[in-house]
């Protein structure tokens, strides 16, 4: 990592090992560092955050609070409750009611992480916002460019595609030339109390992946039941609420039959779950909206890339146009399976990211 003569850095510490060793990385490369956690909401607002692989619960901060302590950073809490539910849980919410599936973590990075905390750093003098996230970032020419991390096991590009030129210029990862063992290698080395603690797993908000029940909790509405139904519009049985379910779920149906029965779509309109094989679940042609090109320029014409329409998913090679309205066009060489409106598509070339947007629909 390049020296900082004496820049000054605000860490996004979420209390576990990726971030602890980020605030080292920049503390060891002579940075003036600062610790912080966003305190995003209420843990009584949720399940018990203890017994899940969550982030941010009050342990969360402690482990965050000794990490910096034993760096000799000065660290603080940061209340950003009523951002967080209107941008992200709202959001959260909204989707589910509508017959779509969010990716909150996304929305979290987008206005908290590099917006709210971001307009924090400045407020304090800082130059840079520092997170645990694996992904690199590079300047060639006049340009930044946001690229996959060196240890693709770990790569989390795609809920950070929505970043910008002012912002990737202020913010620094420094896991992303690193693998996931050596930076625990790197934590062990330090006594880091969070050395072995294992990674977040669930949205910190539903740690126990109840989201029907933490929608219903805090929106304080009942989801009424409604009919599955075939593509044909056969009733086949009674969901228990639109919110309860995404495309592509098979399990938690309810339903017998000798082929398993799969989500194909939700129809927010008359309240029904259409179900279907495993063959309908599969589309070429993927329209994005709310699209992020990251250098700031949009391509005037067609364009090979590699895109993927979830985050635990390979990059599959298609073709990419912008329409008229701005939407973007993908179209894949191969069907993809269970593209779900509300989902990012990432575009990717080779291991730059290009951007991202919302899937709208599939066909």
């Amino acid at each position: 990592m390049e020296t900082s003569e004496k820049k000054k850095a605000l860490i996004a510490m979420s209390g576990g090992v990726d971030s602890s060793v980020a605030a080292y990385l920049m503390k060891d490369s002579g940075y003036d560092c600062m610790g912080c956690t966003m305190k995003l909401y209420d843990s009584d607002d949720v399940t018990d955050a203890k017994t899940s692989h969550t982030c941010c619960s009050l342990d969360d901060i402690a482990d965050a609070r000794r990490v910096a302590a034993n760096l000799g950073m000065n660290y603080s809490v940061y209340n950003f409750q009523d951002s967080f539910k209107e941008k992200v849980i709202d959001k959260f919410i909204y989707y589910y009611e509508h017959g779509m599936t969010p990716n909150p973590c996304i929305d979290c990075n987008r206005y908290l992480k590099f917006d709210a905390l971001y307009k924090k750093a400045k407020e304090l003098g800082c130059d840079y916002v520092v997170t645990g996230h694996y992904a690199r970032i590079e300047k060639e020419g006049d340009k930044y460019l946001l690229k996959k991390a060196i240890d693709d096991t770990k790569d989390q590009s795609y809920v950070l595609y929505t970043m910008t030129q002012e912002q990737l210029a202020h913010t620094k990862y420094p896991l992303g030339e690193l693998t996931k063992v050596k930076a625990r290698e790197i934590a062990n080395a330090n006594g880091f109390l969070n050395a072995d603690k294992p990674d977040s797993q669930d949205i910190c908000f539903v740690p126990d992946g109840d989201y029907a029940s933490v929608i219903r909790k805090y929106s304080g509405k009942d989801y009424p039941s409604g009919d599955f139904v075939d593509r044909e519009g056969h009733v086949l049985g009674t969901h228990k609420g639109i919110i309860g379910y995404t495309l592509g779920q098979r399990k938690g149906l309810g339903i017998s039959a000798k082929e398993p029965y799969y989500v194909c779509k939700i129809c927010t309109e008359n309240n029904t779950v259409v179900l279907g094989g495993k063959d309908d679940l599969f589309t070429k042609e993927v329209y994005v909206d709310d699209f992020n090109w990251i250098s700031g320029e949009a391509p005037i014409e067609e364009i090979r890339i590699k895109a993927k329409t979830r985050y635990r998913q390979k990059e599959a090679p298609a073709s990419l146009a912008v329409l008229e309205d701005g939407t973007v066009k993908l179209t894949f060489d191969e069907p993809q399976r269970a593209v779900t409106p509300g989902q990012a598509a990432v575009v990717y070339d080779g291991d730059i990211v290009l951007g991202g947007g919302t899937i709208i629909r599939s066909e």
